[in-house]
């Protein structure tokens, strides 16, 4: 009787199985998945509709362009709005690390309570710009004595998205500000209770007496391709071809440990044949 060599199975063998057939159409429908997310993102990423140019330079009504806790579209960062409330005594703070044309400086910023609203509601205002700390916080000072009249202002600047909030420097107090965040603001503001706060702050484009205008160019027209949405696609491949490969990697541990199980029975078997050779 001829004895028959007996082979481990090969990868492709292993892969044809139904249960890694089955694996592979679950691969495949994870992957599916990835794609049309990755093409949902890729669609995002192309603006089909693009603001006409010169929009940004018209002044709205602040209420047309955002609402109190919305993120404001990129494509209106920068727009030109205007609103009407009073200042809130004793909230005007001095924010550092302000530029104007080059220069190094900061900025004094008050809370505008905004008029002829539902519920309280209020946006940060970057006021105007002073070459030093002594002179931000004397028209800091001034400002407050003529918000407690209440008089109406009207206040036109560009709107602008928060900063973030940063903790301050090493050694510098608590309370030190060196973003414009009006979320930092607002930590130190008063008369906040159900109080509604827009999330972006106006860089108002006239200062009052004691300060310099805040120097804010019109916003570069920029690209109608966003990138991150792009990169966010790319991301959505490479997941895609993730589920393959750990469908792959699967099934190959699956192959590698039944010929280490085989080698393993064929050397167990070998050493058993020759144990009882020499038995006999």
């Amino acid at each position: 009787m001829t004895d028959q060599t007996v082979f481990p199975p090969t990868l492709r063998e292993v892969m044809l199985r139904p249960r890694w057939i089955g694996v592979l159409l679950l691969a495949l429908v994870v992957a599916g998945v990835f794609a049309w997310l990755g093409q949902w993102q890729l669609s995002r990423a192309i603006d089909t509709d693009p603001l006409p140019p010169g929009t940004t330079e018209e002044v709205r009504p602040l209420a047309e362009i955002a609402g109190p806790g919305e993120y404001l579209p990129e494509p209106l960062v920068g727009q030109r709005v205007e609103v009407t409330g009073t200042w809130v005594p004793e909230d005007f703070l001095v924010v550092s690390s302000r530029f104007n044309d080059g220069v190094e400086g900061f900025w004094v910023t008050g809370q505008l309570r905004i008029a002829d609203t539902a519920t309280p509601t209020s946006v940060a205002v970057a006021v105007g710009w002073a070459p030093t700390l002594t002179v931000a916080e004397s028209a800091a000072e001034a400002l407050e004595q003529t918000a407690v009249a209440g008089e109406s202002v009207t206040v036109v600047g560009r709107l602008i998205s928060d900063e973030g909030p940063v903790p301050p420097p090493r050694g510098e107090l608590p309370f030190t500000m060196t973003r414009m965040s009006p979320a930092a603001l607002l930590a130190q503001w008063h008369d906040t209770v159900g109080l509604d706060v827009y999330r972006s702050y106006i860089a108002s484009q006239s200062a009052p007496a004691g300060l310099v205008d805040i120097a804010s160019p019109a916003p570069d027209a920029g690209s109608t391709v966003n990138w991150l949405n792009i990169f966010y696609a790319a991301e959505w491949v490479v997941f895609a071809g993730f589920a393959f490969y750990f469908w792959y990697r699967l099934a190959k541990d699956a192959w590698e440990k039944e010929v280490e199980e085989f080698e393993d029975a064929a050397a167990a078997a070998s050493g058993s044949g020759s144990a009882g050779a020499t038995g006999g």
